[in-house]
């Protein structure tokens, strides 16, 4: 049987480092399974932390502003710090997991999480809050970036690549825990007021703290000596100049604006307009939760990337006729094929477009580029909220709803015609 063959070996690296700073034990180092579950155990814990508490705040919107005194207006700056503070962060603790290894800022971005969840639980004002979701994005942004490098050195360590099972994981955990974060929010404000939302960042980063000191193998930095440089990376403008990569990106923060106006205009307007509790708010949102995980793994199985993203961007037009068409009164069945509409495409578009960006980056400018595709969506979801804010006022009423599906209607319609027309989905013969 021929024998797989080995990554190529960096020069001047010696046999046990990578230039990523990852102490490389040899191979058959403690019998350890290559990518096994007490390696990834940490790593997608502490990938779920960015996705989650970007969604998990929405179910307690409401009950933040009532008890502050301020409206939706207000509210949204407690959504829109943590992506602008996400957007600066990823790169960020890449270029800084690159410098001091990935272990260390894996572990100092959760211990940056546990004071976040503090200082949101104990906060008497809407600038704390602030403050806390700033914190909170810095300190999830560490956990992808830091697990992309330590994965690179363990392929390095076993001569593979990981398996594509491995990084759909991660992929998967930061999709599932975005989809669950809206119920979780409405279970956490219901049974323990608002500021359950806060504090328990602090269980949910210690756990894979306390994992990750016991199983992530111990960085080792040293000055890069000529001949074991890494490869510089594809420049942004070059990036910015590949079309196909662009209009991915374009077609990714189009398609998250959508979403996120959905995910937080719709779930505000439940509770205000329809009555609905945070806990029911939530409940309403799971099918939302459900299809979107259900739709990813789907779309990571299919073949082509035009049809799967067209139907995508379909299913938010229509979705957005059915939040047109939302009264105070509308019954709960419709509320909920409301919910699932946005739900299917936003597991075909997270997992689509994925595909797409690794497709079309060049050689040596995937991270980049995926980097710049998180920023698209980061600027969806800001986007996202200044909407929210124009359409809604002070309150969420069913006028309000009816301008923010205008604008997703147009939005989305806009999105077809975008992928249906990208000559880069097309089969290559």
């Amino acid at each position: 049987m021929k024998r797989p063959g080995r990554l190529p070996r960096i020069p001047g690296t010696g046999a046990g480092h990578d230039n990523s700073g990852t102490d490389l034990p040899p191979d058959g180092y403690g019998s350890r399974p290559a990518f096994g579950g007490r390696f990834m155990a940490p790593l997608l814990l502490g990938a779920v932390l960015n996705p989650l508490n970007t969604t998990a705040i929405a179910t307690g919107l409401v009950a933040i502003g009532h008890d502050l005194g301020t409206g939706p207006s207000g509210t949204a700056w407690l959504i829109s710090s943590l992506y602008l503070a996400s957007a600066v962060g990823q790169p960020l603790m890449g270029r800084l997991a690159d410098l001091l290894g990935p272990r260390r800022v894996f572990l100092a971005g959760l211990l940056v999480v546990c004071a976040a969840g503090l200082t949101g639980a104990l906060a008497t004002g809407l600038g704390q809050l602030i403050v806390s979701r700033v914190l909170l994005g810095i300190g999830t942004s560490a956990a992808y970036p830091a697990a992309m490098a330590m994965l690179r050195a363990e392929s390095l360590r076993v001569g593979r690549e990981p398996p594509r099972t491995v990084l759909g994981r991660l992929s998967l955990a930061a999709l599932g825990s975005a989809a669950v974060g809206p119920a979780l929010g409405g279970l956490l404000t219901a049974t323990t007021g608002w500021r359950g939302i806060f504090a328990v960042n602090v269980p949910l980063a210690l756990v894979p703290f306390l994992l990750g000191l016991r199983r992530l193998p111990r960085d080792t930095v040293r000055p890069a000596r000529g001949g074991d440089r890494p490869t510089e990376h594809t420049p942004l403008p070059a990036l910015l100049r590949n079309r196909p990569l662009v209009v991915t990106c374009l077609r990714h923060g189009l398609a998250y604006l959508t979403i996120y106006c959905t995910l937080y205009g719709f779930t505000q307007w439940l509770e205000e307009s329809h009555r609905y509790s945070s806990l029911t708010t939530g409940l309403v949102m799971l099918p939302m939760s459900g299809a979107a995980a259900v739709c990813s793994l789907l779309g990571a199985r299919t073949k082509g990337l035009r049809a799967p993203l067209t139907a995508a961007a379909a299913l938010l037009a229509l979705g957005s006729g059915g939040l047109f068409l939302a009264r105070g009164g509308t019954p709960l069945a419709a509320l909920l094929l409301i919910s699932a509409l946005f739900g299917v495409p936003q597991g075909l578009a997270s997992t689509g477009n994925q595909a797409a960006v690794y497709a079309q980056a060049p050689p040596g400018g995937v991270g980049a580029a995926a980097g710049i595709q998180r920023a698209a969506q980061y600027l969806g979801a800001i986007a996202a909220t200044a909407l929210i804010g124009l359409c809604y006022g002070q309150r969420a009423t069913d006028t309000g709803l009816h301008h923010l599906a205008t604008v997703t209607g147009a939005l989305s319609l806009a999105l077809v015609l975008l992928t249906f027309t990208d000559r880069a989905l097309r089969p290559r013969t």
